[in-house]
């Protein structure tokens, strides 16, 4: 039977980590947890499990994920995010085809815990990921913080049933945090790839996601959260974009300046 090694990068996880190994329990034959200098009890709470734990300075979540792949001792890896858990129909999947890995990747359906409730629409859900994969066939890409495993092309991809719970948000606070750190990280990663914002891209793209999410994809049947949740998520892609074009006018600015000093 294949082995496989589950793979989470930490930092300040001790709320969720220890319910992430326990779902690992019996699924997986070696778990590696590659931190980033947690302050909290993320470390103690994983020397309760049989973790292969280590630190590592991080550079960014595609950068530390394929260091955290390299210390896989199976090709086979499971990745997960400390605050995700296998749900039982998915740890009986997993199992189902542990004894022949007919293919190179497997997709899981995400379902998202926001704010004590499960959010079963809006863009939230179905949330596909690639987590179960041939390391050797593929690696971690993506603009920070927006990683994804891409698999070689041929590669052959099936979804298995059950859902990856997650965990995502447990208060507005915590959202709005979240979303104002990646606008940042995105909004840098942008303007290093080139990418413009004009005077009305941030509101558009605010609009659009928000109608996405809450309209088409029927965010409005989870309620008062559905809506929040949709609203604070379009308000990350509002921040995004302003923070971008406000990169390239402080660019444009400094550019200036030096043009007229060397005048």
């Amino acid at each position: 039977m294949p082995k496989i090694s589950a793979v989470i990068i930490t930092f300040n996880e001790e709320m969720y980590i220890g319910r992430c190994l326990l779902s690992l329990e019996g699924i997986v034959d070696e778990i590696i947890v590659v931190d980033s200098f947690s302050t909290d009890s993320t470390e103690d709470v994983c020397s309760k499990f049989n973790v292969k734990f280590s630190r590592h300075p991080f550079e960014g979540y595609v950068e530390q994920k394929n260091y955290a792949l390299s210390l896989a001792e199976y090709p086979h890896v499971l990745a997960l995010d400390a605050d995700e858990a296998l749900s039982d129909e998915l740890k009986k999947s997993i199992l189902e085809i542990k004894n022949r890995f007919d293919y190179d990747g497997y997709i899981f359906n995400r379902l998202n815990n926001y704010c004590g409730k499960w959010i079963k629409h809006s863009r939230w859900y179905p949330d596909r990921h690639l987590r179960l994969f041939d390391s050797t066939k593929g690696k971690w890409v993506g603009p920070n913080p927006h990683d994804r495993f891409r698999l070689n092309p041929g590669s052959k991809v099936k979804r298995l049933k059950g859902n990856l719970n997650h965990w995502y948000y447990a208060s507005f606070e915590e959202h709005f945090d979240k979303v104002n750190r990646f606008s940042t990280i995105s909004a840098n990663e942008y303007f290093k790839a080139g990418r413009k914002a004009g005077p009305l891209t941030a509101h558009l793209h605010m609009v659009w996601s928000f109608f996405r999410s809450y309209v088409l994809n029927a965010g409005f049947l989870d309620g008062y959260l559905g809506y929040s949740g949709c609203l604070i998520t379009a308000m990350g892609s509002f921040l995004k974009y302003s923070k971008l074009r406000r990169l390239h006018l402080e660019a444009k600015k400094s550019n200036k300046a030096a043009d007229d000093i060397r005048r």
